[in-house]
């Protein structure tokens, strides 16, 4: 599948500091087996990013594709940047990673997308405001896409 869960990442982390091994950091002791609020944080900014960039392979494989943008307030991130330029570069293909002054927020591209739907006609996108609503966990592959054309058995 292309979907990522990072449920229970989080509680592991937060178990993880109740742990004996736990220092604080500045409290670190010599020869001993250890770790920090750092290497928890650097441990789970990996395993995360890693799980980006392997979902973001899958679907590059599974599309056909050979270009990745990254775009979002993540996507400032200079660490998954890197990670994802490796994963691109072995597969032969280009990354467009966008400096901070696009990679903010997402509101602009949402923006957009309402923008085109109305310009298209999506009937998704006639609704009065007073009857919009908002879905937390709205999933983007269920989006109408009205203003690129319909493929068949190949993704656009």
């Amino acid at each position: 599948g292309m979907d990522v869960s990072f449920s229970g990442l989080l509680t592991f982390i937060e178990d993880l500091t109740k742990k004996k091994e736990f220092v604080k950091n500045g409290d670190e002791k010599q020869g001993e087996e250890q770790f920090t609020t750092a290497d928890l944080c650097y441990s789970l900014q990996e395993t995360i990013f890693a799980m980006l960039v392997e979902i973001t392979e899958r679907t590059m494989a599974h599309c056909g594709q050979n270009s990745v943008l990254i775009v979002g307030g993540v996507g400032c991130n200079k660490r998954l940047q890197h990670m994802m330029a490796d994963m691109v570069a072995d597969r032969g293909g280009t990354l467009c990673a966008m400096d901070h002054r696009y990679c903010i927020d997402n509101g602009a591209m949402i923006a957009q997308a309402g923008m085109f739907g109305l310009q298209f006609g999506s009937e998704s996108m006639m609704v009065k405001m007073e009857e919009t609503q908002c879905t937390q966990r709205f999933r983007t592959d269920q989006v109408e896409v009205v203003w690129r054309p319909k493929t068949r058995g190949k993704h656009a």
